[in-house]
């Protein structure tokens, strides 16, 4: 990436996922010094769960695949879901401009994704509420979108902090707690952050709020999506979101006056997964809209449909409520599930999906009858031959047809989870956040992601939170980059007799402190301070042979080791910062995990962020 300089502006990005990881990059490429805070031990968020992949319509990929979709179509799609006026012509005030800069600006997103950090981006699916295949992932597998397309933007900011450390910083398990202001003109100037129980601060010229949504909420008494959804929250509705979406950075833009806009706007989608060992886990995989975008079907206890399974998200989820005839299961035959092959492989893996060999297997854990199964098969294939589905889905959004029984089927139980908070800050089209009382700009504070709203109005279309953050990251990125250049400091008038005296401490120890008064400005270095005494270097930590029988007794959350690439890791302290949260590990607790670790991570992750976790290595026989 093209690094320029632009001498002594430094700009905060607080919150280390996609958005943010836009913003920055996009910000550091304006010539800005960037430094990022984020309240969790490694970036990332709930942008490297995103499993469908990222929107574009007008692409170059979609070009190859002879597409035709155009930013319009998509704009159109954005704003029915946005409304929920699902069809007839559209009222002229339903169109919005955030959903139009989503839109417009979708493909060169997908291009910016793919030309700054070489992904190749080159499959599509079509997902609920969509009218052309638009979500964008690698054909080549290997990782959820999500994860390719965010990790790439860590890795090369991680990069710069270590080549650049004097313009390219990273601050882990920060919490921000305040924004900063100056009293005269009301311009951001910095972040108060918490840090093992201590507030810090960070001086700059403009700060991105990236913090991301407030789901996490229906898990915790007080929090910010039981002040705004009570309903939802004591429905006792499981998350997606991992535990740090608690709309930490939307609650201290309020504090200086910051506009919020749809906070009553939740997402509620329709397929979480559940493991049937852990049935009362509160914090779900999602399985991925394309899945039914490659043919999965819903079915409901009785095996049978009960709604367009490429509906919008909000119209399966009321449909699976309206209906009632839980537990309902995403089925896919071998022809649907050949074209997302990794994820059901992944899934099958972490034990909530799971493979059959014919259907009247599939009846039996359904409890049902195989004719019940057979039937509604042969009424799906019918449907499609005579483009006559009753709940409106037409058939060429149909996939894998004939199903028949006598085939390999892929089947997890899904029920509705909370997944995104459409609310947030309010922006206008170039990110810039807007006050409550006068939607005025505060000058200096911009948002991006999930913190921001009114992007999808009362409800998303899958594939359009990556996209958010790219497009509404950048925004925020080439805004407060026109910004900084603007920016004069705003220095406190001396009256005659008085002074003001500044100390800025240095980064070897020793203070300079400036003197200003109403004849002038005075000071300097301090005298420099001693060499800190030179730490013993840690002894070596004894690496010893386990057989995988004996990694096998360490299978609980107090005492937890799992099995990658031939090393032994002790997971118990590290499950509670793991990103994917403590069900990722815990689902493997006492085995060898190899085979799904590397299905969404890289082979260099064990030592690159959790080497203290190894405690030894697999003796090379060993079985267990």
């Amino acid at each position: 990436l093209p690094v320029a300089a632009m001498s002594g502006r430094t700009v905060i990005v607080v919150g280390g996922g996609l958005a943010g990881l836009s913003a920055a990059h996009t910000a550091l490429q304006g010539g800005c010094d960037v430094t990022l805070i984020d309240k969790e031990a490694f970036l990332g968020g709930n942008s490297t769960k995103a499993t469908s992949g990222i929107n574009g319509a007008g692409t170059n990929s979609q070009e190859k695949n002879k597409i035709p979709d155009t930013p319009q179509i998509f704009y159109e799609d954005t704003v029915r879901s946005a409304t929920g006026i699902k069809k007839g012509a559209l009222p002229d005030n339903a169109w919005y401009e955030l959903g139009k800069v989503l839109s417009y600006e979708s493909a060169d997103a997908v291009h910016w994704i793919q030309k700054s950090f070489g992904l190749a981006l080159d499959a599509t699916s079509r997902l609920g509420g969509h009218s052309y295949p638009r979500t964008h992932r690698s054909s080549s597998g290997g990782k959820f979108p999500g994860m390719e397309i965010t990790y790439a933007l860590i890795e090369a900011f991680e990069k710069l902090c270590k080549e650049q450390p004097n313009r390219f910083k990273l601050v882990n398990r920060a919490k921000a707690n305040k924004l900063l202001t100056c009293p005269q003109s009301g311009r951001i100037t910095g972040v108060q952050y918490e840090k093992k129980g201590q507030n810090h601060t960070v001086s700059g010229h403009a700060v991105v709020i990236a913090t991301g949504g407030y789901g996490a909420g229906c898990l915790k008494k007080g929090s910010l999506l039981e002040k705004v959804r009570k309903d939802l929250f004591d429905m006792t509705l499981p998350t997606t979101n991992g535990k740090h979406c608690t709309g930490d950075g939307i609650v201290i833009s309020q504090d200086i006056g910051a506009g919020t806009v749809g906070l009553e706007d939740v997402q509620v989608h329709p397929t979480g997964l559940v493991n049937p060992k852990l049935p009362n886990e509160r914090t779900l995989f999602l399985a991925a809209g394309a899945l039914r975008g490659e043919g999965g079907i819903l079915l409901d206890n009785e095996g049978n449909r009960f709604c367009n399974d490429l509906g919008t998200r909000d119209y399966v989820t009321g449909n699976m409520w309206k209906h009632n005839k839980a537990p309902y299961r995403l089925v896919l035959n071998s022809k649907c599930a050949k074209n997302i092959a990794w994820h059901c492989a992944h899934y099958c893996g972490r034990g909530i999906m799971f493979k059959y060999a014919h259907g009247n297997d599939v009846a039996k854990i359904m409890g049902i009858k195989p004719a019940a199964l057979k039937a509604t098969f042969d009424k799906y294939n019918e449907n499609y031959k005579n483009d006559s589905d009753p709940y409106g889905k037409p058939a060429s959004f149909y996939r894998g047809t004939p199903w028949v029984m006598d085939d390999e089927f892929f089947v997890a139980h899904v029920t509705p989870v909370v997944h995104y908070t459409m609310g947030g800050l309010l922006i206008d089209d170039k990110a810039n956040v807007l006050r409550a009382d006068n939607k005025q700009q505060i000058p200096g504070l911009y948002a991006a992601g999930e913190a921001a709203g009114g992007v999808h109005g009362r409800n998303r279309l899958g594939g359009s939170a990556l996209l958010e953050c790219v497009v509404f990251g950048r925004k925020a990125g080439k805004s407060l980059v026109d910004y900084v250049k603007t920016v004069k400091a705003d220095a406190p008038a001396a009256a005659a007799g008085s002074a003001v005296v500044i100390t800025i401490p240095q980064a070897d120890g020793t203070e300079i402190t400036v003197k200003i008064t109403g004849s002038g400005i005075s000071g300097g270095a301090a005298p420099t301070a001693p060499a800190p005494a030179v730490e013993a270097a840690p002894e070596a930590k004894t690496v010893k042979e386990y057989t995988l029988k004996e990694v096998a007794a360490h299978n609980t959350e107090s005492d937890c080791w799992v099995a990658v690439n031939g090393q032994v890791l002790d997971c118990t302290e590290f499950m509670n910062d793991h990103p994917g949260g403590k069900m990722a590990i815990m689902t493997f607790a006492g085995k060898d995990a190899s085979e799904e670790f590397n299905m969404v991570h890289d082979k260099n992750v064990v030592e690159k962020y959790a080497s203290d976790c190894i405690v030894g290595t697999v003796k090379p026989t060993s079985k267990l």
